[in-house]
């Protein structure tokens, strides 16, 4: 089952941004699972799911918003890891 999330916002948000609409709401989803997915909070597989994505095309929006492939704790743990190197 798919649910809808409504969001009011002033047009002059889209324009500041140069988007349209359409093109708005996009970037408002997309940048929320970018988000959902470093916080742990989705896994990748769902992150990429929900807007019709491929795990490897999920990577590249990853790297659009300049978000790291590995969530919060996988992060913490590499960082870790290398100072116990």
């Amino acid at each position: 089952m798919k649910k809808t999330i409504s969001i009011e916002y002033p047009e002059s948000l889209a324009s500041s941004l140069q988007l349209s609409g359409e093109a708005f709401e996009k970037e408002i989803k997309r940048s929320a699972l970018v988000k959902l997915y470093e916080l742990g909070k989705v896994s990748s597989s769902l992150a990429a799911k929900v807007p019709g994505l491929s795990r490897i095309d999920l990577l590249d929006m990853l790297a659009e918003y300049k978000s790291s492939p590995f969530g919060v704790n996988e992060r913490d743990d590499l960082n870790e890891d290398i100072q116990n190197a």
